[in-house]
Order: structure tokens, then sequence, then C-alpha cells
């Protein structure tokens, strides 16, 4: 079975998969004797009911999300609201807090909201898990910036319904001139209007390092690193550097960048940043520096991370 999010002819079989794992308390390998199944085949479709948020699983605990290291985050950064997930040493930290970023929406999106979003690893964790939910309750989805193939290629495995907005445009253009004729445009401006008007924004944070999307992606090359570190970039969001007071940085390139830009995002509510690891503490202590998130979604080795930056 494709690793992708179940259609209508897998729904019915994944809900009894699910139900029997985890209300009945059997094994995989029961489950797969009573469905006549493999338990590869189980522990497969039980996986991709997860990552698509077909399977919701609720966590009835006062110490979820590391409560303690929340409030200190929200009280220390003027955060409205924070999530931090327990520290693995297994799974891939872009997975997990790109999958908690869609828990924390799942429990905040109501049927008709829109959500506007970036771009990045982590932020295609989490589209690919609302999937399912945004089918369910009608969610509209808006692109922050252009860049067609990588939303698309963040969405193809995701079972999101037709209520897709996608700016129609290269994220970087050859000039400015271009750049700025295509947000006039009556079109492309009303989708970017409306992907600030969305109950909630999500974006991921990049840092000024070769693993970046924006350098991994080609838009910028890995000799532009040096010179944008001495020029002050501590980090990114939109493919919009800052300085390590999350203040913006004159750079040409800002000028051929289609989308949302950081003054943009600043005047907006409900911006919630979803970034972890050792990579980006600079680019995530820069950004609540200059107060461009509102809500944050981590781990737990990051904000400790933070705090002792802040604090210290």
């Amino acid at each position: 079975m494709a690793d992708t999010a179940p259609d209508e002819t897998d729904e019915a079989l994944l809900a009894r998969v699910a139900w029997l794992y985890y209300n009945d308390g059997l094994t995989q390998s029961e489950v797969g004797e009573i469905l006549n199944l493999s338990r590869i085949k189980v522990s497969r479709l039980l996986d991709v009911g997860r990552t698509s948020g077909f399977i919701q699983l609720r966590i009835n605990s006062r110490q979820q999300g590391c409560l303690a290291l929340e409030s200190r985050m929200k009280q220390q950064f003027g955060l409205s609201d924070c999530r931090v997930i327990p520290e693995s040493t297994v799974e891939d930290a872009n997975m997990r807090i790109g999958q908690a970023a869609a828990q924390y929406l799942m429990q905040k999106l109501a049927p008709g909201d829109s959500l506007s979003v970036g771009w990045g690893e982590t932020i295609t964790h989490s589209v690919r898990m609302l999937g399912y939910t945004a089918k369910e309750r009608g969610i509209g989805l808006y692109a922050l910036t252009g860049g067609v193939q990588t939303y698309v290629e963040g969405m193809r495995e995701a079972n999101w319904h037709k209520n897709v907005n996608i700016i129609p445009a290269p994220l970087v253009v050859s000039t400015p001139e271009l750049a700025k004729a295509l947000m006039q445009e009556p079109s492309v401006a009303s989708l970017m209007t409306k992907a600030l008007e969305a109950e909630y924004k999500l974006v991921g944070i990049g840092g000024v390092s070769e693993g970046a999307t924006v350098f991994k992606q080609d838009y910028l090359s890995p000799g532009d690193i040096d010179p944008l570190r001495r020029g002050g970039a501590r980090g990114d969001i939109l493919c919009r550097f800052f300085d390590r007071n999350g203040q913006d940085i004159a750079l040409p390139l800002h000028d051929r960048v289609v989308g949302v830009d950081l003054t943009q995002l600043r005047a907006s509510d409900k911006v919630i940043g979803a970034a972890g690891g050792p990579t980006k503490t600079t680019p995530i202590l820069a950004a609540l520096r200059g107060n461009i998130l509102d809500i944050l979604i981590t781990d737990e080795p990051t904000a400790l991370a933070l705090l002792d930056a802040a604090e210290g």
C-alpha cells in the first residue's frame, strides 16, 4: 500500500483496523488475523491513518506538551500560545513538529475556516496530516507565496479537497519589476489578501545553512551563505531574511520574491511558527525577538535552548 492519505475505499478498512487496535487493545497480528491482513499491512494502514490525520489520538494528561515549558515560553517571549512536544532521539524532528502543528490546528480550525501556509519540510508534514480534517470541515487552504511546484509537492499525498488556492507564480522571479507586476495582478493580489485574512497562518523557519529549504530547492546557492551571514542574516521566513533581532535585511533578493513579506506577517495575527532542532535555535530566537510569531510549535530541547539563550 502506498504511503498516502486514505481514499474512500480504504476508509472502512482503516476504521476497522484502528478500532480493533486502539479501542479493543488487540495486537497488530491479532487484527490481521481477524481481517485477513498481514501484520505489515496492518502496520502500514495505522501509519497512513496517523500521518494523514484520519486517526487522531488524544492524550488526556495534564503533562501533555510539557506544560511548564510552554508557560515559560509564553511568558518569556510574549507568545499568545505555545506547544512543546517531548524529546525523541528516534523520530525525525521536522516530521514530529509538523504533525504537532497539524494536531494543534485540528483543535483550533472550525468548519469553514481557512488556513494559509508557507512551505518547507515541516510545513509539508503538517499539510499532509491536515488533509483529511480539511476535507471533513471544508477548510480553505491558501499559499502565502508563489512557488507552485513547492506547494503541489507538499499536497501531492494529502487528501485535500478542491478548496486549495495557490498563487500562480514562481517564488522568486528574474526581476523586481516582474515581481511587483505579478503581485499587483488582481487575481494574485486577491489571493494574498485572503491568505493574510485566514484564521491561522502556518510558516516554517529556516536557518542560514545548506540544509535550509531555500538552499535545498536552489532558490539560493551555497555560495550565498557566507555573504548572507556577513550581512547579518540569521534566518528566513517565506524567503525573507532577518537579522538577530528579527528585523528585515535589505537584500536585492527580497525584491524578486512573490509573496507575503515580514511586515505584512507582523501586522497579521495567529501566525504559527513550526520549527525545531539544533540548527533552528538561532533563527527561531531571532523571529521571536522580531515579534513575527504569535504561536510557536517546537520540541523540548529547542524550547530549553531558546530559554537558555534568552535568559542567559
